[in-house]
């Protein structure tokens, strides 16, 4: 179980006289409604404008790692979705080190601190298709790190950021901040929680998985070239970004939705368009999630207000938060104007989470009238339901575990 502010518990699995330690966690995806894009240091991975996101549930989507050290072992290793992959990853390497430097310093003469790293991570979910894994994999195996040697929860933040910036709103659960800071050295650049996950229990989150693809440019990427030559990205860190973060930590504190939905879907806009602004030009969202915004933004002026507040990150996939009331009405205008008609190729389904059913209720015929374009069908491959969850979890089942005695993964 995750602690009551979304951190894990210590749950740590001994095999033998310090012989091997072993620890599996899994954290989850988080989904930003003021975006982190930029940074102002390259190497610790510090932002040039502070963020806001929501902790998705990790019933239907999350990492999961197990981590091992031994004595045994000569090299570090790891293992992502099946393939083992380069160890000399400079973000992974930073996220070593410093769960190394901050065990060392509690005790000098830990003899963990010298041992060697085994790592074997999964996601549920597609990787390095703007649904955040890199969040996911970093919080989860800086989780499952601090776990076997010894690290406090409280250092995790810093730790997760290094890896991947975004990876330290996933060490918390709920609707959590990470504060742009003002040291060089990054110390003040940490996440916190803004409110716990069941502190607006009618929130829910809708994900439109328009490509489950590999995005053709990195964000890491993106996020350099933007700082170079955007001529917007500058006005909006100091200038739009501080009074959208108050004002949107005011909302969730009230469940104010309209307040709420209005600035995420402004901040979405924004950021695609410090996109655009770039040279030369980032194109994140395609013709169809161009098109999803476009049913969305008729749905909502016919309702007078924001019902579905979209959102996108550096994918094509949509990311809609929305009330409970709303969420069959919202399916129902996905399933008249992005109709499916052959089932995934996953054979998985085209409604996943927490609706796994076609939506109940027809579209009235008062939102086909303001809507009124021409259906797109299967141009969305599945419709995942989730809502607000819970931090990193340590999972206490040793059967869970990805590595196998020797250190190697089970599959």
């Amino acid at each position: 179980m995750a602690a009551d502010d979304g951190r894990p518990t210590k749950r740590l699995r001994q095999d033998g006289p310090v012989k091997m330690l072993m620890a599996t966690c899994t954290a989850p995806v988080n989904i930003a409604v003021i975006k982190y894009w930029g940074k102002r240091d390259e190497q610790l991975l510090l932002p040039i404008n502070s963020s806001l996101s929501a902790t998705l549930h990790q019933d239907q989507l999350h990492a999961k790692t197990t981590v091992a050290i031994s004595e045994d072992f000569s090299e570090d290793r790891i293992w992502l979705n099946g393939t083992e992959e380069d160890i000399g990853n400079k973000r992974l390497q930073n996220c070593f080190r410093e769960i190394r430097v901050r065990a060392q310093s509690k005790n000098p003469d830990d003899p963990r601190v010298s041992m060697k790293i085994r790592v074997c991570s999964e996601n549920n979910f597609p990787t390095a298709a703007g649904l955040a894994s890199s969040a996911a994999g970093y919080a989860c195996l800086v989780a499952a790190l601090a776990e076997v040697f010894g690290v406090a929860d409280t250092e995790l933040s810093s730790i997760a950021r290094v890896g991947s910036g975004s990876a330290c709103r996933s060490i918390y659960g709920g609707w959590v901040r990470w504060t742009l800071g003002e040291r060089d050295d990054g110390v003040d650049s940490i996440a916190s929680q803004v409110a716990p996950a069941d502190h607006w229990p009618e929130m829910q989150i809708l994900v439109f998985v328009v490509n489950a693809g590999k995005k053709s440019v990195s964000s890491s990427s993106g996020m350099q070239t933007s700082v170079k030559t955007s001529a917007l990205i500058d006005h909006r860190a100091k200038v739009v970004v501080p009074q959208r973060m108050k004002d949107i930590e005011a909302a969730i504190l009230a469940k104010d939705f309209d307040a709420f939905g209005r600035i995420t879907i402004q901040d979405s806009n924004q950021f695609h368009a410090v996109c655009l602004d770039t040279y030369p030009p980032i194109f994140y969202m395609n013709d169809v999630s161009k098109s999803i915004v476009g049913v969305l933004s008729r749905y909502n002026a016919h309702a007078g207000k924001v019902k579905a507040a979209y959102t996108f990150d550096a994918g094509p996939n949509c990311v809609v938060y929305c009330l409970k009331s709303d969420v069959d009405e919202i399916l129902s205008l996905v399933h008249t104007y992005f109709p499916p008609t052959t089932e995934p190729e996953d054979g998985k389904g085209y409604y996943r989470g927490i609706t796994s059913a076609p939506p109940a209720t027809p579209l009235p015929e008062s939102i086909k009238t303001a809507v009124a374009v021409e259906p797109q069908p299967n141009s969305i491959r599945y419709v995942l339901h989730t809502e607000p969850g819970p931090g990193p979890i340590a999972v206490k089942d040793p059967a869970a575990s990805l590595l196998d005695e020797s250190g190697l993964p089970k599959h």
